[in-house]
C-alpha cells in the first residue's frame, strides 16, 4: 500500500505533522500511538490463544 512512497514524500508529511501538532506534542502523538499498538497486539494474542484452545477442546470431544 505504501511501498511507492519515497524519502521526499515522507520528509514532505513529517513536516506537515511538526506544522500541525508542533514539535511538543509529537512526542505525546507517538506514545498514545505505541500504546494503541500495544494493546492491539495484546488483544490479537489472545484472541488466537482463546481459538487454539477451543480447536484443542474440539479435537479432544472428536478424538
Amino acid at each position: 500500500m505504501f511501498g511507492n512512497i519515497g524519502g521526499w514524500e515522507i520528509l514532505i508529511i513529517l513536516l506537515l505533522v511538526i506544522i500541525f501538532f508542533g514539535a511538543k506534542k509529537i512526542p505525546d502523538l507517538a506514545q498514545g500511538l505505541g500504546k494503541g499498538i500495544k494493546e492491539f497486539r495484546k488483544a490479537a494474542k489472545d484472541i488466537q490463544e482463546d481459538i487454539s484452545l477451543e480447536e484443542k477442546k474440539e479435537e479432544k470431544k472428536q478424538g
